[in-house]
């Protein structure tokens, strides 16, 4: 239970920020990948701002001998294999938001503008992770 509260309270302090930045509207996205037209570097800004606070936290959170929420902290071994597939589903994840300026978590954020795009994104979202669970293949 404990897990879950933190869970909700860290989405919506994600949730607040993307919405405080900005970056829960599309077209600011979309402004940051017009680097021939009217380029707008506030998008640049905020992953910087995010990089930077997660090496801080990220130092004093490793000091710990687990995490708050579970037994043992889970992170990537030496000589781990990026796969294609991972390669792959970032290109898909970029190509989606450079065509619609949102991303899930941005997506999200903007319901609560009342616009219809984040919704017809969410529900497309919806349904390309059910397909997904259905037809992929487990290891």
């Amino acid at each position: 239970m404990t897990k879950n509260i933190v869970a909700l309270i860290c989405g919506i302090l994600f949730g607040l920020g993307l919405t405080i930045s900005q970056m829960s509207n599309p077209d600011k996205v979309l402004a940051f990948l017009d680097i021939a037209g009217n380029w707008d570097l506030s998008l640049m800004l905020v992953m910087f701002s995010a990089l930077t606070t997660l090496s801080v936290a990220q130092y004093f959170i490793l000091k710990r001998q687990k995490p708050v929420c579970d037994s043992q902290f889970y992170l990537p071994k030496k000589g781990n294999i990026i796969e294609v597939r991972l390669i792959l589903g970032a290109v898909f994840f970029g190509v989606g938001w450079g065509l619609v300026g949102y991303c899930p978590g941005s997506a999200l954020a903007a319901l609560s503008d009342g616009k219809r795009e984040p919704f017809i994104f969410t529900i497309a979202l919806g349904i390309g992770m059910m397909l997904f669970s259905r037809f992929h293949n487990k290891k």
